[in-house]
């Protein structure tokens, strides 16, 4: 029987479809000489390449990429299950495969039986597709485990981040995790710097339910606030220390169009 293979759903749009072109995109959001450090968590954009390329770079320029990752994203298409894996198989990018950490994905499910194989969540999803080029250049062999989130329950979204730092406490090696998000859409630029600080401030200081609780109180729409609560939560329990704001842009650094913006954020935690 042969591998279930994910085929890319934003290849052309959100960024090039040409493995060259690919590539060479990928290369000059990277900055090779940045000193490379070890976490436990991030938070990386998924936005276009045009606009949140810059970001992305900047943090996967300064992470030491383990073999295994698990990527956290949200549930932009609404299909498939709110709480969503896949145990097999291999997503293809432009530049390759990348397979699932199948023995990893199983452990996760065994941790959080509310976590469903269900590859429909993930068909048309590109939060963690964007990723994954970033991850084929800077570590060829890497294996991850993809997660869908439709659930915005805070309870639900602490115990997959418990599960997780479970899981991770009993693994030799050492996954990555990472939170796929954008930050505040469609306001402009002004009050999204401002929303998009009070959310960033939560994160800096490892506030988990803080950073809930700011993006309902305050009306901040950050698509992967469910995926970072979960990396916050898992990062903290396996021992998280600091997090630091690698780069912060909106899209109006790109478009000068300050009236409607998406932020971006790119932080590491370790």
């Amino acid at each position: 029987m042969s591998a279930i293979v994910r085929e890319p759903a934003v290849a052309g749009r959100f960024y090039p479809a040409d493995p060259e072109r690919l590539r060479a995109d990928i290369d000059s959001f990277l900055s090779p000489s940045q000193k490379k450090v070890s976490a436990i968590g991030c938070i990386v954009p998924h936005a276009g390449y045009m606009y949140s390329g810059p970001v992305a770079g900047a943090v996967f320029s300064r992470l030491e990429i383990p073999s295994s990752c698990i990527v956290l994203c949200p549930n932009h298409t609404g299909r498939g299950h709110p709480l969503a894996t896949m145990r097999k198989g291999e997503w293809r990018t432009p530049l390759g495969t990348v397979p699932i950490d199948s023995d990893l994905a199983g452990e996760l499910m065994r941790y959080f039986p509310a976590l469903s194989e269900d590859s429909a969540a993930h068909r048309s999803e590109h939060a963690i597709e964007v990723e994954l080029p970033f991850l084929q250049v800077r570590r060829p062999d890497v294996k991850f485990v993809p997660v869908a989130m439709g659930t915005g329950q805070l309870v639900i979204l602490e115990q997959l981040g418990q599960a997780v730092a479970a899981v991770l406490r009993e693994t030799e090696k050492q996954p990555l995790i990472i939170a796929s998000s954008d930050m505040n859409h469609y306001e402009d630029d002004a009050t999204t710097r401002v929303k998009d600080r009070k959310a960033i401030e939560k994160i800096l200081a490892l506030d988990a339910p803080g950073l809930y609780e700011t993006v309902i109180n305050e009306s901040i729409s950050m698509c992967g606030y469910g995926p970072v609560v979960a990396m916050v939560t898992a990062a903290k329990r396996l021992g998280a220390q600091e997090a630091e704001l690698v780069q912060y842009a909106t899209s109006a650094d790109v478009s000068d169009d300050r009236s409607v913006v998406v932020g971006y954020a790119g932080v590491i935690i370790r």
